[in-house]
C-alpha cells in the first residue's frame, strides 16, 4: 500500500515585516482577521451591515492556525475538506468510472444557485497581474477600488468579458489601513496579512470562486448548518448586495453574492460597478476595444489530495448533484494518472469538479506536483468559454511572447488524422485543419462536442492554468422560448485527457531537467 503524502503546511519563514504582523496577530486575531467570523469586528467600513450569525455545527475547527508564527490560512484547520481523514467508506462516496456512470439531476439544492458571478485572484502586485490577464485575453479592465478611489486596505481591478468577471486584488501595507478607525476595503472580507501570507504559500492563486445565488444569508447559514466551515458572515454592502464566505477546499472560499432588490440583476449601470466602492475605469486606460470573444466561466476545477471526503463535504452543504466523473482507467496514462468527479446545481449553471492524484505511480502525478508546489489543495484551472474558439485562440497566440499566455505543446498530427473517425462530421475538413494550426483538441459525448486547449500555468509556479474551450450542441429553449446552451454540453474531454497528460508530462520533464542540469 502506498502512502499518501500529508500535504499540512511546512512552512517557510517569511521576511522580517511580514513575522512582525504575524506575531502581532496572534494575540489579536479577533480585531484584525476578517476572513474568521468575528462578529464584533470594528474595522467593518461603515456602509457594511452585519447580519445575523448563526453558529456553526462544526466547533472544532479554527480558522486561524494560531500555534504557528506564520499565521498562514490552513489547511490544518480544514483536514475534513482537503486532508483526506476519511476514508472511502466513511464517506460512502465510491467512484464508479466514466463507463458505469450514470448521470441524473436529482434537483437537490439546499438553497437557489443561478449562475457563477465572479473570480478573485489574490496576488502580489494586482495592477501589473490584471494588465497582463486583460492583455492575454481580451478582457477590459472595467472598474477598480484602490488608492486613488478612497481605498487604503487593498488594491482591486475588475476585468469583464460577457458574463465572465475576473477580480485581481492585492494588499497596501498594513500601517496605511490600521491608521484609518473603519476599513475602507470595497472587498469586506479582505484582510491584508491574510493575503501576504496566502501569496507566500501559494503564489498567484484564486482565493475566492463566487456564485450568485438569490439569498447570501440563506445559503450562508443553510450551508454552515449542513457541514460547511465558514469563512465570513453574511454582509450587507450599500443596502443593496450581500456577501458571505464558506470554506471550498484549502485557502479558497467559496462567496455567495446575493441582490437585495429581486428586480436587480449583476448587470452593471452607470453607477453600480460591481460591487460598492468600485468605480468605473475610463476607457483610455481599460484596453476597451480588447474583445476575444470569451464569455463566461464554464467550470472551475480544484486539486485535492483526498477526492471522497472533499465531495462529501461540498454535496453535503450545497445539496450539489454528481454530474460526471473519471477514474485512472479512464483518463490517465502508463505514467500518471488522476481520479476526478464534478459537482453541478441544479440548473447545471456552476460546474465544480474536484481532483486528487493518483499515488505510487511511475511519474508523479500532475496533480501531486501541484499540491507540492502549491502547499496544498487549491484552484487548478478555469475553462473559460468562448462564443468562437479560432478568433480567441488567433488572438491569444499572437500575444504569446508579448505578455500573454504560452499553451501547452500541441498533439502530435496522427491526433488530428484520426479526428474525424472520433468525432464525426462536427467538424468540417477546414476546420481540422484549423484545430490542428491552433492545437485544439476536439471531444465529443452523447449529447454534443466540446473544443477544448490548456495554456501553462500562468504564474511562477507549475499550479494554477487556464483551458480556453468552446461547446457545440445541446440546444434548449427556456419558457420564454430564448435559446440556452445545457450545462456541460460535450462533456469534459474525457477523451483527451490521455492527451493532455502526455502534454504536461512532457512540460514538466523540461522543468526536471533543467533542475538537474
Amino acid at each position: 500500500m502506498v502512502k499518501k503524502k500529508n500535504y499540512k503546511n511546512h512552512r517557510k519563514s517569511f521576511s522580517f515585516p511580514l513575522q512582525l504582523i504575524s506575531s502581532f496577530l496572534l494575540f489579536f486575531p479577533s480585531i484584525l482577521i476578517s476572513s474568521s467570523i468575528h462578529s464584533h469586528s470594528p474595522f467593518l467600513p461603515r456602509n457594511y451591515t452585519k447580519l445575523k450569525y448563526i453558529p456553526p455545527r462544526v466547533t472544532s475547527h479554527s480558522f486561524q492556525n494560531n500555534n504557528t508564527t506564520n499565521n498562514k490560512l490552513t489547511a490544518e484547520t480544514t483536514t475534513i475538506i482537503s486532508m483526506g481523514t476519511e476514508t472511502e467508506n466513511q464517506t460512502g462516496f465510491k467512484l464508479v468510472g466514466y463507463k458505469n456512470f450514470v448521470r441524473t439531476n436529482p434537483k437537490s439544492d439546499r438553497f437557489k444557485v443561478k449562475r457563477f458571478h465572479h473570480v478573485e485572484f489574490w496576488c502580489a502586485d494586482a495592477t501589473n497581474t490584471a494588465r497582463r490577464f486583460s492583455w492575454g485575453l481580451g478582457m477590459p479592465i472595467v472598474a477598480k477600488s484602490d488608492l486613488s478611489t478612497g481605498n487604503s486596505t487593498h488594491a482591486s481591478y475588475l476585468l469583464r468579458s460577457g458574463n465572465l468577471n475576473f477580480l485581481f486584488s492585492a494588499a497596501y501595507s498594513p500601517s496605511i489601513s490600521l491608521s484609518s478607525s473603519s476599513s475602507t476595503a470595497s472587498i469586506p472580507t479582505f484582510d491584508a496579512a491574510t493575503s501576504f501570507a496566502f501569496s507566500a504559500s501559494h503564489g498567484l492563486g484564486v482565493r475566492a470562486v463566487a456564485i450568485e445565488v438569490e439569498d447570501a444569508e440563506v445559503a450562508f447559514t443553510t450551508s454552515v448548518a449542513h457541514g460547511a466551515i465558514p469563512s465570513s458572515p453574511p454582509v450587507v454592502l450599500d443596502n443593496r448586495v450581500k456577501l458571505a464566505e464558506v470554506r471550498l477546499y484549502g485557502d479558497v472560499v467559496l462567496r455567495y453574492v446575493s441582490y437585495n432588490n429581486p428586480n436587480q440583476t449583476s448587470e452593471p449601470n452607470p453607477d453600480q460597478w460591481f460591487l460598492p466602492g468600485f468605480e468605473q475605469v475610463s476607457d483610455e486606460s481599460s484596453h476597451s476595444s480588447l474583445d476575444f470573444g470569451i464569455r463566461q466561466l464554464d467550470h472551475a476545477v480544484g486539486n485535492v489530495p483526498e477526492l471522497s471526503s472533499a465531495i462529501k463535504y461540498l454535496k453535503e452543504f450545497t445539496g450539489f448533484h454528481e454530474f460526471a466523473e473519471f477514474t485512472a482507467e479512464d483518463v490517465g496514462t502508463a505514467d500518471s494518472g488522476l481520479n476526478s468527479a464534478v459537482l453541478a446545481n441544479n440548473e447545471e449553471t456552476v460546474l465544480l469538479p474536484i481532483n486528487e492524484p493518483v499515488y505510487g505511480t511511475k511519474r508523479k502525478s500532475q496533480i501531486e506536483t501541484y499540491l507540492e508546489h502549491n502547499e496544498g489543495a487549491g484552484l487548478q484551472h478555469l475553462a473559460l468559454k468562448s462564443e468562437d474558439i479560432f478568433k480567441t485562440l488567433r488572438e491569444m497566440r499572437k500575444r504569446s511572447g508579448v505578455g500573454g499566455f504560452e499553451f501547452m505543446p500541441s498533439p502530435p498530427p496522427t491526433y488530428y488524422r484520426n479526428l474525424k473517425n472520433r468525432v464525426g462530421d462536427v467538424l468540417n475538413d477546414e476546420q481540422i485543419k484549423e484545430c490542428e494550426k491552433l492545437g485544439i483538441l476536439v471531444d465529443k459525448d452523447d449529447q454534443g462536442t466540446l473544443l477544448q486547449i490548456f495554456t501553462k500555468p500562468v504564474g511562477d509556479r507549475p499550479t494554477i492554468f487556464i483551458e480556453i474551450i468552446q461547446r457545440v450542441g445541446c440546444m434548449l429553449k427556456d419558457e420564454e422560448g430564448k435559446e440556452y446552451q445545457k450545462g456541460g454540453c460535450g462533456g469534459f474531454g474525457k477523451g483527451n485527457f490521455s492527451e493532455l497528460f502526455k502534454s504536461i508530462e512532457e512540460y514538466e520533464k523540461t522543468l526536471e531537467t533543467r533542475r538537474t542540469a
